[in-house]
């Protein structure tokens, strides 16, 4: 068996990590597009809006002929008609006329700008007193003002937002290219293992693992499976690898990674045709005992089986790889948000390993923030539930002191 005298350092895994191909485009609709990768550039097929429309209740104008009105001395307007909403106006503004329009209400031929409702007085029914000036094009949007045709709003690889779904509708896009969400299978081993809703024995654990990282691979964008609990057995973790790779593009099963006479992951993944054994172990922790096999274009992860070491390393790890995998443009931060904050007290680490810490995130009386190292065992869930997010101590440092600034990778 494989042991770790050759631990690869964090970045040599992204490396690796960066090797795999995007998964291929789907069309996808509208309704279901949400949070999904984009396969294709976005090129306005149209104006938006269409035309010029009116931001405020009140009467449309030709701006000139307010010059001068005031509470004092308003001008006075025939008022010619009213702006239906949705249709196009049936009555034209020249000098001295107006007429009524509503929020969102196209603007009739000849008039420029808006006089909103509050400054305002019918002296009867076809005659009103205005007592604003207004600009050319005050209170109107113009057609074209939010989306020129040709513009190019969303490029490929670009993660759709809820305000890109909204141009997207604006724009009449009912389909769109999107690259297919990975799907990921996570397997939870140990015959220590017992399900949630089991009552534990003697020496038994409920099963933690399938859940935090099925609602991490869901947080990273992918598509979560579980394969549910499986003895740490040769032939039933074969068998589960086995079926978890026709239909996954990743594999992830925590326990069975560190060196140890049951822990066979390593050479289940050893035994598939093809199989390549990139990583057995990593300069990180926790999380040393992290495996990584590739078989053609799907990945097996070995990841440890203490929950906290599960989940950072699954973040590390598992986050850029469905990210590439999705195509997800580079310009999004890889490690999500990130905060400047300074250590509230000295943090030892070992020489030769990339620590991640655990730390609380506090406003100081300055308006600064301070990070608090959360310490505990990493199979400690709870100290990931008091936790903010991560500091990274470097891989040829000794720890961190107090007072040092620091990067705090967040928690989403």
């Amino acid at each position: 068996m494989d042991h770790f005298f050759t631990v690869k350092t964090v970045d040599e895994v992204l490396g690796l990590v960066a090797d795999f191909p995007v998964l291929p485009a789907e069309t996808v609709s509208l309704a279901r597009a949400s949070g999904r990768v984009l396969a294709e550039d976005v090129l306005a097929g149209e104006d938006v809006p269409q035309f010029d429309r009116s931001t405020m209740d009140g009467y449309a104008v030709r701006a000139r002929d307010t010059f001068g009105a005031n509470e004092s001395l308003p001008a006075l307007f025939t008022v010619v008609g009213e702006i239906v909403m949705g249709r196009e106006p049936s009555c034209e503004v020249g000098p001295g006329r107006t007429a009524l329009i509503w929020t969102g209400g196209m603007m009739p031929p000849g008039a420029n700008a808006v006089v909103p409702v509050e400054y305002a007085r019918r002296v009867d029914e076809s005659t009103v007193e205005l007592a604003r000036p207004v600009a050319p094009y005050e209170y109107v949007i113009r057609r074209g003002e939010d989306v020129r045709r040709g513009d190019m709003l969303l490029p490929k690889g670009r993660r759709l937002r809820p305000q890109d779904m909204g141009l997207l509708a604006a724009l009449g896009r009912e389909s769109l290219l999107a690259t297919r969400r990975p799907r990921v299978a996570v397997i939870s081993t140990g015959n220590e293992v017992v399900p949630v809703g089991s009552e534990p024995g003697p020496g038994q654990v409920r099963d933690v693992n399938t859940y935090t990282l099925g609602a991490l691979v869901e947080l990273f964008g992918a598509e979560s499976v579980s394969l549910g609990l499986v003895r740490d057995e040769p032939d039933d973790i074969h068998s589960a690898v086995s079926q978890a790779m026709q239909t996954a593009d990743v594999v992830a099963i925590s326990g069975g990674s560190s060196v140890g006479v049951r822990d066979y992951t390593v050479e289940v993944f050893r035994g598939f045709e093809g199989s390549k054994i990139l990583v057995h172990g990593v300069s990180v922790s926790p999380g040393k005992p992290t495996i990584m096999a590739r078989v053609g274009d799907k990945s097996l992860w070995g990841l440890p089986g203490h929950t906290v070491s599960a989940m950072i390393t699954a973040d590390l790890f598992l986050r850029p790889l469905l990210l590439r995998l999705s195509g997800e443009s580079e310009s999004r931060p890889v490690w999500g948000r990130t905060v400047r904050a300074v250590m509230s007290r000295n943090v030892p680490s070992v020489h030769g390993r990339q620590d991640y810490i655990r730390v609380r995130i506090e406003a100081g009386p300055d308006s600064g923030l301070t990070a608090h190292p959360v310490l505990g065992k990493s199979g400690l869930i709870s100290t990931m539930v008091r936790a903010d997010g991560l500091v990274c101590i470097p891989l040829n440092d000794e720890g961190m002191p107090k007072g040092a600034e620091v990067e705090v990778r967040l928690f989403d």
